[in-house]
This record gives C-alpha cells, structure tokens and sequence, in this order.
C-alpha cells in the first residue's frame, strides 16, 4: 500500500511527546519492505489560509514551526488524494486534530485532516466525508472547523470496553453512505499506551471496516497520523491498521 512520508517529519519540533526521537522512527522501522513510500509536497498556503485565520498562520510562523506544518498538511492532502483511488495512509508530523482555526494545542499546528478534506471537497471530488477519529483524545479541532459543514460526519468513538468500542465504531459506519472514509489515527488508545484499552488486532480489524465501507459507498478511504506514544508498540499498531486497510 502507499503510504505518504517523508524524512523531514523526524525533525524534533518542539519538547513534546509527539517529536520525541525516536518515534516516527518506530514506524518506519515497522513498515520497511512492506509498504511504498511516497513523498509528499508542501500544502499552498492558500489551501491552509482556507481553514486557519491568518492570526494563527502568522502564529505557528513565529513559533518557527511553519515549514513542518505545512508539509504534514501537504501529505494529509497527498494521501487523500491517492484514497480517490486505492486505500492509502499517512504517517506526518506534526499531528493536528486539536488545531482549530485560529488556535490549537495539543502538539497540533495546522488541522491536516480539515485542509485535506476542505480541499477536496472544493475541487469536487468528494461529497460527503465521514471521519473516523479513534485517538484517545477528542478531536476538537476536527469538531470545530468540520462539525458544522453539512458534508461531513465525525466519530469519536467510546465504550467501556475493547468490544463495546468497536461495535460502536461498526455501528455507525454501517449507517454512513459517506464517499470518502477518512481516519485520525491517533494509537494512543492501546493497552501499552496512555489509553490501555485497545489490543493490536483492534486497529486491524477498525481498518478492515473502514476499507469495506469504502468499498461499499463505492468510495475511498484514508488515514493520517495523530497520536501514540509508546515507540515500543507503535509501529505495529500502525502496521495493523495498514494491513486493515489493503484487505481485500
């Protein structure tokens, strides 16, 4: 499967978990030989400044984090791109599921999902967008620039355990007829992580519904990365939900 990364998003950002080394390292460890590498562009400006403020651009360009930000939304737009016609995911950084439109926490810069989405949306691609967002923390940044477009529908899924969590997120994409499926991969859900919840197969199995839902809306799918912490683990949760995603 095609899988949009680049090396610039080792750089350590910030005194953040999400840019501490070794991280994205972990997954690229996890997905050699496996997966085809495909390197992403910078996002234009003027698709970013369709989601952000120019206060917040201007921001994240003081905090001298602008280049890497704009290119983890680049490759959020890059894999949505590709999900047009094969499964596809990113794995960027920063991550930006707590990025509004004009502020942001949570290691987040630019909303990637938003640009990616917004974007495709305008060009016509796409008509309506299900977002998927399995991290252990609210997406509010995806809630607040998406939740009141009438095209998009978002998930945050919640149970009080691993089989009530997944019937929920099977529920509700049985119910979307959504033509393009894309997903916050945050894994820091899982039981080795900050969450402890979800066990290994579970990303697997939430990547297998969300290819037969695509499929079944006859259209695409796609997710980029968010969250997860332990670099111990994350490389095969995020292989797990790959190998979900390119079943057949």
């Amino acid at each position: 499967m095609k899988v949009v990364y680049s090396q610039e998003y080792k750089q350590v950002y910030s005194p953040d978990p999400a840019s501490n080394p070794g991280r994205i390292e972990a997954i690229e460890f996890a997905l050699t030989g496996i997966v085809d590498y495909i390197e992403p562009q910078t996002a234009d400006e003027k698709d970013i400044a369709v989601v952000h403020t120019d206060r917040h651009i201007a921001e994240v360009r003081r905090e001298g984090v602008y280049d890497i930000a704009a290119l983890a939304a680049g490759g959020a737009i890059k894999a949505a791109q590709i999900a047009l016609a094969e499964p596809c995911f990113a794995v960027i950084r920063p991550p930006g599921h707590h990025a509004s439109a004009d502020s942001a926490w949570g290691f987040c810069y630019f909303n990637n999902m938003a640009i990616a989405l917004e974007k495709l949306k305008r060009e016509g691609k796409i008509k309506k967008a299900f977002i998927l967002d399995f991290d252990l923390h609210v997406g509010d940044g995806n809630v607040n620039i998406l939740g009141g477009k009438g095209y998009v529908t978002i998930l945050n899924p919640t149970g009080q355990n691993r089989n009530e969590y997944l019937k929920f997120v099977q529920n509700n994409l049985e119910q979307t007829d959504a033509d393009m499926i894309a997903v916050s991969a945050g894994f820091d859900n899982h039981e080795a992580d900050w969450g402890g919840l979800l066990k290994t197969a579970d990303y697997k199995y939430m990547g297998k519904l969300v290819r037969e839902t695509a499929r079944r809306n006859k259209g695409g799918c796609f997710g980029i990365l968010e969250g997860g912490y332990n670099h111990a683990v994350l490389g095969k949760n995020v292989l797990a939900f790959i190998e979900g995603l390119e079943e057949e």
